[in-house]
C-alpha cells in the first residue's frame, strides 16, 4: 500500500455513444431514413438488401444516428442476413453490424447480445471456416480484381466479433462455450495470403485471452502450433511485424498453459519480437515512406486504356445469380486499428499506421508484463522504519536477473533476455518527442494526418512503460545513480522545453507517472534530484490544478503532499496524497528532517478524524467498492504511519 502502481493496459473497447436529442413526439430526418432502410433489408432483390445494408453501414458511423436505428431494432433486422444467400449481402450485413458495435460503445454492445446476434455470428463464423478451403467458393471478380468473398466476410465478421466481446462478458461466454476458437484459429492459418484477416483474427484473440481463464484448457498443442508458426514466421513488412506483436500478446495471455520447460524460450521470443518492432524508427519511416509514395503516384499516372476502362466498369460477381454495381462499404474502426479501413492505393500509409499500432501494442504488452498480483499491504504492521519500496523491489526483483519484473518469476536467463534484447534503451528513446520532419510531413497530408496522435500515442505508452520498469526494477540495474540523474534531466527536459508546460492530459499523466516513479526510487535512495527547486514548484502548482485526477496525483511533493490531502474534494486524491506521503517520509534522516519542518505527524493527527469523518458521510454515495477498499486501507495505513511516526520522537531508554 502507498507505492505508485504502473498502470495495467486493457484493450480499450469503442466509446459509448451519446443520446440522440429529439423533441417529443417529432420524427427527425434520421428516424425516417432508419424506417426507410431497414423495410429494404426484407426485399427480395439482393441488390437492394445489399444497398440497404451499405447505406445502413455508412450512416452508423454517425453517432447520433445510432439511436433511431436500435429503437427499430436493428439488430434482429440485420442479423438474420449475415446468414444470407448473397454473400455480398451478408458482407454488408457484418459490415453495419461491425459499425454499429465499434459506434455504439457498452450499451449498443449489450443490446446486440440481448437481441442474440451471437446465433448468427457463431453461425457465420463457423461456415466461413468450413467453406475456406472450398473449391466452389474461389476468389470471384469484382471491378476487375478477384476477391475472396469468404476471406472478406470472415473480415467483417472476426471484428464484430472481437467489438463484442470486449464489451460483453456474455458474448465471451457464448464464445467459450460454442468453441469459436477453433474456427478463429482456422482462419489465422491464411496469414500467408491475407495478412489483414491474420492481423483482424490476432486482435481479436488478444481480446478473447485477456483475463479469460475459462478459454485455457481449449489452447492445446494444436492451437499453440499455429500462434508459434505466425510468431516465428520471417516477413518483415510492417503488417507482419503487427501480426507477430498481436500474437505475441495472446501468447503472454495464455502462459499459463506453456509448459514450465517452454517458458524461458517463449518469453524470450515474445521480446525479441517488440525488440525488433521498438528498433524501427517511426518517423524516419514515416519519410521514407511519404517519399516513396510520392514516386509511385508519379509512376502509375497514365492515360486510361480501353482494356482498363471495361476493368472498371465491370459489375462484381456477388453471387451465382445476382449481379450488380459494387457499393462502396462505409466502415469505422477504433482509433488504434484503421489499417485495414485505408483505400487499397495507400499502402505506404498501411505499413506506417501498422507499425505505430505495432509499437503501441508492444509498449502496452511491457507494462503489463511488469505489472505483478497486487502485494499485501503489511508495511507498518510492526510499525517498521524500513522503506517499504525497498519491501516491494526485495520481494519482485532477483538479484542479477536483469530489468523486467513480471508474476510469473522468471528465470535469472530469461530476464537478461530482457536486457540483452535493449528493451529499456528502446523505450527510452521513444519517450522523446516525435521526429518533426515527420509531424511536418503528417500535418501537411490530409490522409497522413491521424498519424500524428499515433505518434504521440507511442511516445504516452513508452512514458508509461519507462514508470512500470521503474517501479520493479532495482537501482543498481537501472544503471545506479548518475543513470537515474540523466533519466531525470530528460524528463524535465520533455516537461520544460518549451516556454509554458505542456496542457495534452494523455502526455501530462504519463510524464508526471514516469517522474513521480522516478522521484519516489531516488529520494528511496537518497540521490539528489537536479530539478531545480523552481521547476518543482510550477510542476507541483500546475499539476495540483489539473483537471486530470491522475496529474494531480503524480505532482504531489513534499509539502503540496500534505497540502492536497487536506484540501482535495475528492476523497480519492486526498488519499493517494496519503499514499504518497507514506513513501516519501517512510524512512531516513532526511526524511524524518523534512516531516519536522512541515510538522507532518502533528498535521497528519488533526487530519486523521477529518478523514475518517469524510469516508463516513460522502464514501457510501460517491466512491466505487474498489475505491472504498482502497480508502480504507489509506484509513488503516494512516493509523498505521502516525503510530511509526511518534515512535522516532522517543529516545530509546
Amino acid at each position: 500500500m502507498g507505492k505508485s502502481r504502473a498502470r495495467r493496459f486493457r484493450r480499450a473497447p469503442p466509446a459509448p455513444a451519446g443520446p440522440a436529442q429529439q423533441r417529443d413526439g417529432e420524427r427527425g430526418p434520421e428516424e425516417e431514413a432508419a424506417a426507410e432502410l431497414l423495410e429494404k433489408l426484407q426485399h427480395p432483390s439482393a441488390e437492394v438488401r445489399e444497398y440497404a445494408c451499405a447505406s445502413i453501414s455508412r450512416l452508423l458511423q454517425q453517432k447520433h444516428v445510432i439511436p433511431a436505428f436500435v429503437q427499430r431494432d436493428v439488430v434482429r433486422c440485420l442479423g438474420p442476413l449475415l446468414m444470407d444467400h448473397s454473400l455480398a449481402v451478408r458482407e454488408t450485413a457484418a459490415g453495419a453490424l461491425r459499425n454499429l458495435s465499434a459506434c455504439g460503445g457498452f450499451d449498443v454492445c449489450d443490446d446486440m447480445v440481448t437481441n442474440d446476434i451471437m446465433t448468427p455470428l457463431v453461425a457465420l463464423l463457423k461456415e466461413c471456416s468450413i467453406g475456406l478451403d472450398a473449391n466452389q467458393l474461389s476468389p470471384k471478380k469484382c471491378r476487375g480484381m478477384n476477391k475472396n468473398y469468404i476471406e472478406d466476410i470472415a473480415n467483417e465478421a472476426i471484428n464484430l466479433l472481437w467489438n463484442i466481446c470486449e464489451c460483453n462478458n456474455t458474448a465471451l461466454y457464448i464464445f467459450n462455450k460454442e468453441g469459436c476458437l477453433e474456427a478463429v484459429l482456422h482462419y489465422m492459418k491464411k496469414f500467408a495470403t491475407n495478412v489483414d484477416l491474420a492481423i483482424s483474427v490476432a486482435n481479436c484473440l488478444q481480446a478473447v485471452t485477456e483475463d479469460n481463464p475459462d478459454l485455457l484448457s481449449s489452447f492445446n498443442a494444436s492451437a499453440q502450433q499455429i500462434l508459434e508458426t505466425v510468431m516465428l514466421s520471417p516477413e518483415s513488412t510492417m503488417k507482419h511485424i503487427l501480426l507477430r506483436t498481436l500474437i505475441a500478446g495472446t501468447i503472454w495471455n495464455i502462459k499459463d498453459t506453456i509448459p514450465p520447460g517452454s517458458l524461458g524460450s517463449m518469453v524470450n521470443a515474445i521480446l525479441k519480437i517488440f525488440s525488433e518492432s521498438l528498433a524501427i524508427d517511426a518517423g524516419e519511416t514515416i519519410i521514407h515512406m511519404n517519399e516513396a509514395e510520392k514516386n509511385r503516384l508519379k509512376l502509375t499516372v497514365e492515360p486510361e486504356t480501353e482494356e482498363n476502362m471495361s476493368d472498371t466498369t465491370e459489375n462484381c460477381v456477388l453471387s451465382e445469380d445476382d449481379n450488380m454495381e459494387e457499393i462502396p462499404k462505409g466502415k469505422l474502426r477504433r482509433e488504434n486499428d484503421v489499417s485495414d479501413l485505408l483505400p487499397s492505393d495507400k499502402w505506404e500509409l498501411k505499413e506506417v499506421t501498422a507499425l505505430l499500432t505495432a509499437q503501441q501494442t508492444a509498449l502496452e504488452i511491457i507494462v503489463n508484463m511488469c505489472c505483478s498480483e497486487d502485494p499485501s499491504d503489511d508495511e507498518w504492521e510492526e510499525l517498521s522504519s524500513s522503506d517499504e519500496s525497498d519491501l516491494f523491489m526485495e520481494n519482485s526483483y532477483n538479484e542479477g536477473s536483469g530489468l523486467l519484473l513480471s508474476p510469473l518469476c522468471l528465470s535469472d536467463e530469461v530476464n537478461s533476455a530482457f536486457l540483452n534484447n535493449l528493451i529499456p534503451k528502446k523505450i527510452l528513446e521513444k519517450t522523446a518527442f516525435p521526429n518533426s520532419v515527420a509531424v511536418d510531413i503528417c500535418t501537411h497530408n490530409p490522409s497522413w494526418k491521424p498519424l500524428i496522435k499515433k505518434l504521440n500515442a507511442v511516445q504516452c505508452r513508452a512514458l508509461t512503460c519507462l514508470q512500470s520498469i521503474l517501479l520493479v526494477s532495482d537501482v543498481d540495474c537501472l544503471g545506479g545513480a548518475s543513470a537515474l540523474q540523466s533519466l531525470a534531466q530528460h524528463l524535465s527536459q520533455l516537461i520544460f522545453s518549451k516556454t509554458e508546460l505542456p496542457t495534452d492530459t494523455e502526455f501530462l499523466e504519463a510524464v508526471t507517472s514516469a517522474l513521480r516513479a522516478l522521484l519516489q526510487t531516488m529520494a528511496s535512495k537518497n540521490i539528489s534530484q537536479c530539478m531545480t527547486p523552481e521547476q518543482l514548484l510550477a510542476l507541483c502548482e500546475a499539476g495540483i490544478q489539473s483537471s486530470n485526477a491522475s496529474v494531480r496525483v503524480n505532482m504531489m511533493i513534499g509539502k503540496f503532499l500534505l497540502e492536497v490531502a487536506m484540501k482535495e474534494s475528492s476523497l480519492v486524491v486526498a488519499g493517494e496524497a496519503l499514499d504518497a506521503l507514506f513513501d516519501v517520509f517512510a524512512d531516513g534522516e532526511e526524511a524524518e528532517k523534512a516531516a519536522l519542518q512541515i510538522k507532518l505527524l502533528s498535521t497528519l493527527k488533526e487530519f486523521q478524524p477529518v478523514f475518517r469523518m469524510r469516508m463516513r458521510k460522502e464514501g457510501k454515495g460517491q466512491y466505487s467498492t474498489d475505491q472504498l477498499c482502497v480508502l480504507d486501507n489509506v484509513k488503516m495505513n494512516l493509523r498505521r504511519f502516525i503510530a511509526y511516526q511518534e515512535t522516532l520522537g522517543k529516545t530509546p531508554t
